[in-house]
């Protein structure tokens, strides 16, 4: 199941520093892990990954490299700093405080209406 852009929207930071805390990667290697994650849920477009990553770059949270790849080709890597790892704790806590308090307030739904 596809999930709705809009929920997507606030999560996407946390998701890309979760994918870079498992190790370096180059976008369209994310976009592929966090599909696969995700069950193909989550279908990050690179307009919307890269952004995103230039964004947390200049907070300090990611670093950029380039190494070349087997095939010869030029492939810009990203790794997450010690900034990025204290952002993901506090964006997990937030994640979790919030998704929480979703669940709270769905739990006492209306039997008519579920």
């Amino acid at each position: 199941m596809k999930a709705d852009k809009s929920l997507l929207a606030g999560s996407t930071t946390l998701l890309v520093l979760s994918l870079l805390s498992t190790g370096d990667k180059y976008g369209y290697e994310m976009i592929a892990e966090l599909d696969t994650r995700s069950d193909h849920t989550f279908a990050l477009k690179e307009g919307t990954l890269y952004p995103i990553l230039h964004s947390l770059e200049k907070e300090g949270a990611v670093k950029s490299y380039t190494r070349e790849a087997d095939t010869g080709r030029t492939r810009k890597y990203y790794r997450i700093t010690k900034k990025g790892l204290r952002a993901l704790e506090e964006r997990k806590k937030e994640w979790t405080a919030f998704s929480e308090a979703v669940n709270a307030v769905l739990a006492r739904t209306s039997p008519a209406l579920a």
